[in-house]
């Protein structure tokens, strides 16, 4: 009888838990979603000649364009400050669309990477003529726009059910505050708020996946 108390604790729990999460405001144990079910990443070309896809990940997305040289200042800042805390955690990854064509300015950016960060494997590239990076940007309806490269700075949480996570409604102090991108240009909004942001994505699913396993054993005592 004690074992069972025992189990029934472990397993409600993780649930109550997970129902103050899925209940709270913006804080530091839930991240809101903007948008639902979004689409999911065409069968573009990438760098590795691997598929590349946004469902089952935690995905940071951007959008390059044609202009990878300029912008790699950006990557390095995505770099430093979001990948390499978390290229760890075996579900995490850096999707950067970019425009066909472009190959050797992104080997040639890999290779800079190279010399700050040993592993690379979650950075991906895929590759798409302008109107498909166009089209696909524009089904996030977000606020922000591309600029005539075809680029942007700003970049986006995805969740593994392909749902765009940030920040909206009433933060912790009351005030209302709306943020659905992350600015690579500005060192201290990726070290600040995506970091944070990040790191409450993955205490979700953690929670998540505590909860599973609780269930499981519990299930397997009560056959037993």
């Amino acid at each position: 009888m004690k074992n069972k108390l025992v189990l029934i604790v472990l397993l409600a729990l993780p649930i109550l838990i997970y129902m103050i999460f899925a209940t709270a405001t913006h804080n530091s144990l839930f991240l809101p979603t903007i948008s639902k079910a979004n689409k999911e990443l065409p069968a573009w070309k990438s760098y590795d000649a691997k598929e590349v896809l946004l469902k089952n990940k935690i995905t940071i997305l951007g959008f390059l364009g044609n202009d990878i040289l300029k912008n790699q200042g950006n990557i390095f800042n995505l770099n430093q400050k979001i990948y390499g805390k978390y290229v760890g955690f075996k579900d995490f990854q850096i999707v950067m669309i970019v425009e066909d064509g472009k190959q050797a300015d992104v080997k040639i950016l890999l290779e800079k990477l190279g010399g700050f960060t040993e592993n690379l494997s979650a950075w991906k590239f895929v590759f798409a003529n302008p109107n498909e990076i166009q089209s696909y940007f524009d089904s996030y309806k977000l606020r922000t726009k591309l600029d005539s490269n075809f680029s942007t700075s700003e970049v986006i949480i995805i969740d593994k059910d392909i749902n765009h996570r940030g920040r909206k409604g009433k933060n912790r102090e009351g005030d209302d505050e709306y943020k659905e991108s992350y600015n690579t240009t500005s060192a201290a909004d990726l070290h600040n708020d995506m970091s944070d942001d990040v790191k409450i994505m993955l205490r979700e699913y953690r929670l998540a996946l505590k909860r599973n396993k609780n269930q499981e054993n519990f299930s397997l005592h009560v056959k037993k």
